[in-house]
């Protein structure tokens, strides 16, 4: 293989993980549009429900409203795409297609995780501070955390789309480049290059580590927080609702997180192409497939203005 000039002179990039694969590709494609349409479903459902029942106006679901829509785009920045390389068996994709969907992974998956410690800490303020949780929660702070996960996730992601710009690639003699991934992800990107790669993997380890660790500590120091306070309840009642209102999102928390610490944070000759690709199917189909039936699921209140949807009672706005 050759090293093909950057990405001003288009190379094309052929992603490879399912080419030549066991399962047959109708399965495969079964499969992930299964996935993709009841990810969408769900969590159009949980976007409406939200929208539409005054009960539902508090600013947790606003949040989880905010989260549901980042899911949407996140599973449709990857597997339509996905999908048509399966029905067409053509893994071509072009450097610039393939640049804007790592921008755009990027840009939704950034900000899942930093809108997954907003809503820890709208669940701190509202088990240890309460009585002021209407006031310093309320719907313009909620827009403007929400404003600032979207600026924080763009700065960052032009940042490391950046740094591959000038990279050269190995290609082979027709001038593609080989991915072992089923999207233009970070790692396969930087594995299949010849240039120096150093300032990239600095970039990783240091804002990218900061800007995952940062979120991380506020997630735990949350909820070092509010297991103290929900011990000093008085009440067994009152310990199982608190616990209840913060289960969903624990859950949501550790397998969102630990997949891309997973994939991210381990050394290249730690972690093999093999592991990256199921934690990535996990993190980018399994998980905005799981969190709108996670969180509602266990939620009386989403539950109930389901209900009332289906009997079609009118809600005031």
């Amino acid at each position: 293989m050759g090293c093909a000039p950057n990405a001003s002179h288009s190379p094309v990039f052929l992603l490879l993980m399912f080419s030549g694969a066991e399962v047959p590709p109708i399965v495969l494609f079964v499969l992930f549009l299964a996935i993709y349409l009841t990810t969408m479903m769900g969590n159009v459902t949980l976007v409406l429900l939200i929208s539409r029942d005054s009960r539902l106006h508090s600013p947790m679901y606003y949040l989880l409203r905010g989260l549901s829509v980042i899911d949407m785009g996140l599973s449709t920045v990857i597997l339509p795409q996905l999908l048509a390389h399966l029905v067409t068996h053509d893994p071509a994709i072009p450097v610039a297609r393939c640049l804007a969907q790592l921008f755009f992974f990027y840009v939704f998956g950034v900000t899942d995780t930093l809108v997954v410690s907003v809503m820890a800490l709208d669940r701190y303020m509202a088990i240890c501070d309460p009585l002021h949780y209407h006031s310093v929660m309320n719907r313009q702070c909620c827009a403007r955390l929400l404003a600032f996960c979207w600026v924080v996730s763009v700065v960052h992601t032009m940042l490391h789309v950046g740094l591959l710009l000038p990279l050269s690639w190995a290609a082979d003699a027709e001038g593609n480049v080989r991915l072992l991934h089923f999207f233009c992800d970070h790692r396969p990107l930087l594995r299949a290059s010849c240039s120096d790669i150093h300032p990239n993997e600095l970039a990783i380890f240091l804002e990218g580590g900061f800007l995952m660790m940062g979120p991380c500590a506020l997630i735990v120091l949350s909820y070092i927080r509010i297991g103290a306070t929900i011990l000093r309840l008085p009440s067994a009642a009152g310990r199982h609702r608190a616990v209840s209102t913060c289960g969903s999102h624990l859950t949501m928390v550790g397998f969102f997180y630990g997949t891309i610490i997973w994939v991210y944070f381990q050394p290249p000759s730690q972690n093999s192409q093999d592991q990256d690709m199921v934690a990535a199917v996990m993190y980018t189909s399994i998980t905005p497939l799981a969190n709108p039936f996670v969180y509602s699921l266990r939620n009386k209140d989403v539950k109930s203005a389901f209900h009332r949807l289906l009997r079609g009672e009118r809600v005031a706005s």
